[in-house]
This record gives structure tokens, C-alpha cells and sequence, in this order.
């Protein structure tokens, strides 16, 4: 098994692997011609992500700057938009809906190092070549969600349609489709209802 197909597995596996560095090479090149286009090159813009991504939804906004692992694990749907300084650490899939909005800031977090030291510190090859081991868990956001600033969502974290995660949450663990969440360790504040719709006046 190739240390891509353990990566993908969810095993253990060694990043500085020569393939796994070529990937990530090309990806974090790319997202940095993305970062140096203008405002008027939208069209740029979208052939590198769609040459870049696993998928690019229709009319979705990604506002430099980007940063990815690999960029090919990151699956995003139609009419999203993502403010700027947006994190992808794609090592595991991240699928992302339709209609997802994110404040700036956003880091999603795929990777997991080991609790014990002595299985997550560097290590020695017998030809004296230094690496450490890894693994990684998906990350699945449904349609519909409001990611405020600067949230984090960790490994392995599915957070559910139509829901509102608070600026500055950390998502520890999964959160369920249609409530509002908040907090580090992010937690559910209350279910979404027809309350929350905005007054008649807000609309002119």
C-alpha cells in the first residue's frame, strides 16, 4: 500500500513520503499564484481552482488568500463563498455543500498526530533519513451552513445542513443540521426556528 492510499485509508502514514511531497508542492504553487491574482482575474481564478480541486461547484467564491495540503481531497459545491485567509488541510476529503457561507479566517483540519510522543516525534530510517507518521479523518459540511470568522472544525467532524456556527468556534466533535453552535469546544446554543427569520422592515 502507497503512503497516499494509507492517507486516504485513515492509517497511519509518512507525509514526507517523495509522492505525498510532490502533491503538496504543486498544490501549495498553485495556491499561490491564486493569491497573487487581481480582483479583475475571476476567470484565473476559477481554472486554478478547477485544476486544482477534487470539484469547484458553480458561481462559489474563494477570496485569496487560499492555503491547501493537497487541494484534490477538497470537494466544494455550487454557490458557495469563503472570505479571505481560508485554511484547507486536505489530507482526508473535505466535502463541502451547496450554499455554504464562511467568514474569513476559516480553518479546516484533517490531519491527527498521535497523543503519545513517542509515536508522534521524528523518527530515523536505517539510511538515516528523518520522518514521522500521521493520519487523518474527513471532514463533511452540509448545505446550507454559515461558518462565522475564524472557525476551526477539527478532524472528523460532520456539521449538519442548514446550520450556524459562531465566529471564533472550535468543532471538536459532529454538530447536527439545523441549529446554531458556538463556543470552543464548539456546542449546540439552540435549534434554528421561524423565530430567527429577519423582520419585514429589514427588507426595503
Amino acid at each position: 500500500m502507497t503512503e497516499y492510499e494509507k492517507m486516504l485509508k485513515g492509517v497511519l502514514y509518512d507525509p514526507s513520503d517523495d509522492y505525498l511531497s510532490r502533491l503538496r508542492r504543486a498544490a501549495r504553487k498553485a495556491a499561490n499564484r491564486y493569491n497573487r491574482t487581481d480582483e479583475d482575474e475571476g476567470a484565473t481564478r476559477r481554472e486554478i481552482l478547477e485544476e486544482l480541486l477534487g470539484h469547484l461547484g458553480a458561481d462559489t467564491c474563494v477570496e485569496p488568500s487560499i492555503r491547501f495540503d493537497y487541494g484534490c481531497n477538497t470537494y466544494i459545491g455550487d454557490n458557495c463563498y469563503f472570505n479571505f485567509d481560508s485554511i484547507f488541510l486536505d489530507c482526508a476529503p473535505i466535502h463541502i455543500g451547496n450554499q455554504v457561507f464562511a467568514g474569513p479566517g476559516l480553518a479546516l483540519l484533517t490531519p491527527v498526530h498521535p497523543m503519545l510522543a513517542g509515536e508522534r516525534n521524528v523518527r530515523t530510517d536505517p539510511e538515516g533519513r528523518k520522518y514521522n507518521l500521521e493520519y487523518c479523518r474527513p471532514i463533511t459540511i452540509g448545505d446550507n451552513v454559515w461558518l462565522g470568522g475564524r472557525v476551526t472544525v477539527n478532524p472528523g467532524v460532520t456539521i449538519g445542513h442548514d446550520t450556524v456556527i459562531g465566529s471564533g468556534s472550535v468543532v471538536t466533535r459532529d454538530i447536527p443540521s439545523g441549529v446554531f453552535a458556538a463556543g470552543n469546544p464548539c456546542r449546540v446554543i439552540r435549534p434554528l426556528s421561524k423565530d430567527d427569520r429577519m423582520p419585514p422592515e429589514m427588507y426595503v
